[in-house]
């Protein structure tokens, strides 16, 4: 297992092969469709000493591609990776489509809480 949520999601999202994988935004000349991810925060946990603890993540996945369907289907099959074996995320909310006007791509985004151990 990856020692971070950013790893778990690059991974999840890689496996995909649905377009380019990035942390937080895409290169400039980056072949379209792709996907963004970041940490948004998570719960805290406080360890004791000499037990590695189990952390908690939030992270937001953002699909980009040229039109509305190929997003909302990027976003749904990026819920599907991280929610099942063996990520067991947990979806927080619903996906939320957007269009970004200078770059002209449609997006849908999500947020997932995520367990792991470091």
């Amino acid at each position: 297992m990856a020692n971070s949520a950013e790893q778990i999601v690059h991974d999840a999202l890689t496996a995909l092969g649905m377009g380019g994988v990035y942390p937080d935004v895409a290169s400039q000349n980056a072949p379209r469709p792709w996907f963004t991810y970041q940490a948004i925060g998570g719960q805290s946990i406080n360890q004791l000493d000499d037990v590695v603890a189990l952390q908690n993540a939030r992270m937001q996945v953002n699909a980009w591609a040229t039109t509305r369907a190929a997003a909302v289907a990027m976003i749904s099959a990026a819920s599907a990776a991280l929610c099942f074996e063996p990520v067991l995320a947990t979806s927080i909310g619903a996906p939320v489509s957007t269009y970004e006007p200078d770059t002209k791509l449609f997006g849908s985004r999500q947020d997932f809480s995520i367990w792991f151990t470091p």
